[in-house]
């Protein structure tokens, strides 16, 4: 599936998306798998409460199910202005 990353998430991470083997059965099975892959990851996704997740394009929770997904993404909240 491909990950994207959006704003201070990408920043962190280095990169704006990547395709990701993955068997996680949620987006936070997702995001524990990410947080192992390296320290940059680990800082990325050190406090969840501060991001937002799409599956597919359609806004979720962490505990959404991933199964049939083919895109996942990580930003921080949107503000107005």
């Amino acid at each position: 599936m491909d990950v994207l990353y959006f704003a201070w998430v990408r920043e962190r991470i280095g990169i704006p998306r990547e395709a990701v083997e993955t068997q996680a059965g949620t987006v936070m099975d997702l995001v524990e798998e990410l947080r192992g892959k390296e320290e940059r990851y680990a800082a990325a996704f050190a406090d969840i409460s501060a991001l937002r997740v799409a599956v597919d394009q359609q806004l979720t929770d962490f505990d959404a199910p991933l199964s049939g997904a083919r895109e996942v993404a990580f930003f921080p909240p949107m503000t107005g202005g």
